[in-house]
């Protein structure tokens, strides 16, 4: 039977705890008072003595927050800065996380503590696999042996290493950031410029705001959120930023327009509308 684990890291001197929940079973989280223990003690004067709780089901869990008035904050760690919030009073807020961390205010800093759900079912081949008809088009078209992949992890990097207040890398900076690397070589900031416009054009089709006249950038700042919120870059493609010779990124098939710089690669752009109809790519998923 799949277990949701509660991790409490050392506190004040206290041990670690780890409290295991199969489905059906609750833990309360607080300071704890006489007559009303708890099962997770956070010892902090900020904290209300019955905060929350936790309640495990099949594949997930709940949270509900006691209080009555301070907000919790469920993040997920491996989502680039994804979190929720957890308003006072509400009862049984489902957590769709594998492992997320609860965040409770304080004077001195956030407490927090770490739960770690069942991992997710998920179905096998998809069910348009085996129904009738024209197959589905894929939404985003992206190669990640291409060299505006590797522009666009490099424009997500600081997100998904959880700065979220880390401004959005300008084209230079991007330009840096892959300088001697093995599948861009000495990529110019204009063949950047030219990458991210390909990329918020053809493969994110990111649509200019109304107010963008005084956000100059807007279409990197659309890039990031659309790359984020969608799931096209995560973590695991960061290994791709300081991928050594045997691990290079290429795509010899396709050459960027002449940018300042040497071995500039790149998807080829023929027309206003790029080398083929936007997201005709096809797949049965």
């Amino acid at each position: 039977m799949a277990s949701v684990l509660v991790h409490v890291p050392e506190q004040r001197g206290r041990s670690p705890l780890t409290v295991e929940l199969t489905p059906g079973q609750t833990a309360r989280f607080g300071r704890g008072a006489p007559g009303c223990p708890v099962d997770i003690e956070l010892d902090d004067p900020a904290v209300p003595r019955l905060a929350g709780e936790l309640r495990a089901t099949e594949d997930y869990w709940q949270l509900s927050n006691l209080s009555t008035g301070r907000s919790y904050l469920v993040e997920n760690p491996e989502g680039a800065g994804e979190y929720f919030r957890v308003a006072p009073r509400r009862l049984r807020a489902p957590v769709p996380f594998e492992f997320a961390r609860v965040v409770l205010p304080t004077r001195t800093g956030p407490l927090a503590f770490q739960v770690f759900a069942p991992a997710h079912a998920y179905l096998e081949g998809g069910a348009d696999a085996v129904l009738d008809g024209a197959a589905t088009l894929t939404p985003f078209s992206l190669d990640e042996s291409a060299v505006y992949f590797l522009v666009l992890v490099a424009l997500c990097e600081a997100r998904l290493r959880d700065e979220s207040t880390a401004a959005i890398p300008t084209a230079r900076q991007v330009a840096e950031r892959l300088h001697g690397h093995p599948s861009a070589g000495q990529l110019s900031e204009q063949a950047v410029s030219f990458h991210l416009d390909y990329l918020a054009r053809h493969k994110l089709r990111i649509k200019q705001p109304g107010d963008s006249g005084r956000r100059l950038d807007w279409r990197r700042e659309g890039l990031v959120n659309a790359a984020l919120r969608f799931g096209l870059v995560h973590e695991a493609h960061l290994p791709l930023l300081t991928a050594g010779p045997g691990q290079a990124c290429t795509d010899p098939t396709v050459t960027s327009p002449a940018v300042t710089g040497p071995a500039v690669t790149g998807p080829a752009v023929t027309g206003p509308t790029g080398p083929g109809p936007a997201g005709t790519d096809r797949s049965t998923a």
